[in-house]
């Protein structure tokens, strides 16, 4: 696909990244040329410097030859009024805007056709509250992400020694939950990708990922994860704009701490969050604030703030002093590599947690969902299988029959049942996909993807 991509800060690079790798022609647009140099140094993409807003430099990108428009830039209005031109004047197909102000979200008739002419909005800072509300509900997990609208959850766990299913072959699986139906379909032991199968055994410290419905994710952890104790109390680092959105989130369901250095942002924080969150201004690296405030006694603190460095320290200093777990938002992905093994439970990158959003309207064919794993290496992806069995290759067929690249899995298909309602299916060999099917795969490596999308695509007789 040829792809403009407005703005070259995190988004954009990790956006750029991303699709750059999977053979896609991208022009990336910004106002500083010594930031494109660099991307241009790193990635095989073409760079333009000047405005988007501006039609002459969205021309120069190739905008009358686009597939899609990327808007990713700092700023809100920026991006909106880029996709109204890419729309009106280029005729660009498909546009997609970043927006962070939550009353542009609120308002379709403002951002959609007839104004703004966004088709798809995405907003990196909802995306990482939303991300991070599933690790508090699931505070066992690395990661929880969900398929077919919420019906199926893929889970990244660390085993543990003395897990139920730690040390014995995955075929007992079925031993212990005779009732409820699950698929391991990765493991990664110590970075390393094994294929499992019925005789492979789970050792302590590997990272599992478990697909289920979603009613049987608390099931599925406790066979290889000793559950923690319910989160109630939080703090958390950093009253800005995610801060204040999992702030906002958490009230009144949680005990909520939040420091903010900023005295007059203390200020606004204070006016727009429930009376039962308290607001603190000070400094979340000071040792004797963070023990005057009993950061020890809490179940969860999370660094928000905008400095990584500052986030790292926070982290540690808080598990050092007694907090349960710690969450670190980090921006650099290479600092978040350097974290793996480290105090910090999880690090969260902003850009890999958005960029699943992208790829599922830059993916070919009818696409449900994509998520980002293993720091981008590999991805989960729901696709549902349209036709029959003349016009598809998926279609009619059992999954043994399936010629799938090495390295993908398909986990679960989701069917609509006769009463309407979605059932979850864990896929076997000999499961028959049929029309209309939400079939949820983990791909290994991502240099699989053209060939998955390929095998989902339907023939001229479909039409």
């Amino acid at each position: 696909m040829r792809i403009i991509i407005l703005g070259a800060g995190r988004v954009g690079e990790s956006v750029a990244e991303s699709l750059v790798s999977e053979a896609n022609d991208i022009t990336v647009v910004d106002t500083d040329p010594d930031r494109l140099a660099q991307l241009q140094d790193r990635l095989d993409l073409r760079t333009v410097t000047g405005n988007a807003t501006h039609p002459t430099v969205l021309q120069q990108a190739g905008a009358e030859d686009a597939d899609m428009l990327i808007a990713t830039a700092a700023r809100d209005e920026t991006n909106m009024v880029a996709c109204q031109i890419a729309a009106r004047v280029f005729n660009v197909p498909r546009r997609i805007a970043r927006v962070r102000a939550p009353e542009f979200q609120d308002h379709p008739e403002i951002t959609g056709e007839g104004g703004f002419y966004v088709d798809h909005i995405i907003c990196p800072e909802q995306t990482v509250c939303d991300y991070i509300f599933k690790l508090i509900e699931f505070p066992e997990a690395l990661q929880v992400l969900e398929f077919a609208s919420g019906s199926a959850s893929l889970i990244a766990v660390r085993a543990y020694a003395g897990g139920a299913l730690v040390e014995h072959p995955i075929s007992e699986l079925r031993k212990y939950h005779p009732k409820v139906d699950m698929r391991i379909v990765a493991i990664f032991r110590d970075d390393r990708s094994i294929t499992p199968d019925g005789d492979t055994r789970i050792q302590d410290g590997d990272e599992v990922f478990l697909l289920a419905a979603s009613e049987h994710i608390r099931t599925a952890l406790a066979d290889l994860r000793r559950m923690d104790k319910p989160v109630r109390r939080i703090m958390i680092a950093g009253g800005g704009n995610i801060g204040l959105r999992l702030a906002r989130a958490l009230g009144g369901r949680y005990e909520v701490k939040l420091i903010e250095s900023r005295s007059r942002r203390c200020e606004y924080l204070a006016s727009q969050l429930p009376s039962s969150t308290l607001v603190l201004n000070g400094d979340s690296t000071d040792e004797e604030m963070l023990a005057e405030e009993g950061v020890g006694d809490m179940d969860l603190f999370i660094a928000l703030t905008d400095d990584d460095e500052n986030n790292i320290m926070a982290c540690m200093l808080a598990r050092r002093m007694g907090a349960r777990r710690v969450i670190a938002l980090i921006n650099r992905k290479a600092y978040a590599e350097l974290m793996l093994g480290s105090n910090i439970d999880i690090a969260i990158v902003p850009a890999q947690t958005t960029i699943g959003q992208l790829l599922a309207h830059v993916r070919r064919g009818d696409v449900g969902a994509v998520h980002s794993l293993r720091r981008g290496a590999a991805e989960a992806i729901e696709l549902i299988a349209h036709g029959d069995s003349r016009s598809s290759q998926v279609v009619g067929r059992r999954i043994e029959e399936l010629e799938l690249p090495r390295g993908a899995t398909i986990g679960a298909i989701v069917r609509e049942s006769e009463a309407g309602k979605p059932e979850v299916l864990i896929a076997h060999h000999d499961t028959v996909i049929a029309p209309d099917d939400h079939v949820i795969m983990f791909l290994e490596n991502k240099s699989s993807i053209a060939k998955v999308e390929k095998l989902f695509q339907v023939g001229v007789r479909f039409f």
